[in-house]
């Protein structure tokens, strides 16, 4: 088993020297456990997984994208039951069937006061809006090719105060409404916001309903971190940007209380929490 020490390296450091070295570890092993798992069995945690070139992998009987060089990504959602199932078959037809154990967590409770007409929509047109605005992040959404901009890791994309929680059960006005599925950070409006790893701009819009000026930045294998309320766009869609490279300015557009930015992240259909991938907060910051 690896260390917690050389695990947390792998994800707050990027882990190009870690994936070669389980990888080379991988032609140690019998065939039938060539297949490595690193991460958090948790709810909202994201798995790096690694296995013989050529196989197929599913997450509870989905797809799961694999690459030329055998490196795969599965998720846990906030509510994944307590158990996922991992199917590896592998070029020689063998098929290896692997029940993880998902722990579970308890969420807090997040209320919130929000002027009526930005709580939901109110008018045909606002209902008519969030649907079509929701159509255009799903499509941002399914590019899905062997880009591997995750295997740099990941950083804070704004340091400062943390107000908001992944998983959080959110009560606005009173009633109740979808979790929370990010980190908020509080900041000024006009703080530089910088990507959080290397990436492809799919969705740049400066005004969406919920989640006013919004960047989709796609990781590789359909991983994808959503920087939200933003107050100024820095980057338009198909452009290639670095992690570190300021892409926005904080703000506090579409449904927010303040200038702060919502930092989330999925993969495939499974909303993962985004503080699982970096280092805790900066004292400094907070």
């Amino acid at each position: 088993m690896y260390s917690l020490k050389l695990k947390l390296w792998f994800y707050r450091s990027g882990g190009l020297l870690l994936l070669l070295s389980l990888w080379l570890a991988l032609w140690c092993l019998p065939v039938a456990a060539q297949v490595k798992l690193e991460g958090p069995l948790v709810q909202g945690g994201l798995v790096f997984g690694y296995t013989t070139p050529g196989a197929k992998v599913w997450q509870n009987n989905q797809p799961v994208r694999i690459s030329d060089d055998g490196v795969f990504l599965i998720g846990f959602d906030r509510d994944m039951p307590n158990t996922s199932l991992v199917k590896v078959k592998y070029p020689d037809g063998r098929l290896v069937r692997k029940t993880l154990t998902v722990q579970q967590r308890k969420y807090a409770i997040q209320k919130l006061t929000l002027p009526k007409h930005k709580a939901a929509p109110i008018t045909n047109e606002d209902i008519y809006r969030t649907w079509r605005e929701l159509g255009e992040v799903q499509k941002a959404r399914q590019r899905d090719d062997d880009r591997q901009d995750f295997a740099e890791g990941f950083i804070w994309p704004l340091t400062g105060p943390i107000t908001g929680v992944y998983g959080s059960q959110r009560i606005i006005n009173g009633k109740k409404k979808q979790p929370h599925y990010g980190v908020d950070i509080a900041r000024p409006t006009g703080t530089p916001v910088v990507a959080p790893a290397a990436g492809l701009i799919t969705l740049a819009e400066p005004d969406l309903f919920y989640s006013g000026g919004t960047i989709l930045i796609d990781h590789g294998h359909q991983l994808t971190s959503s920087l939200l309320h933003l107050s100024k766009l820095k980057v338009k869609v198909g452009d290639r940007v670095r992690k570190g490279q300021v892409i926005g300015e904080v703000g506090a557009t579409g449904r927010a209380t303040g200038p702060h930015l919502d930092w989330r992240m999925k993969l495939r259909k499974y909303q993962v929490d985004p503080q699982m991938l970096v280092p805790p907060m900066p004292k400094t910051a907070q």
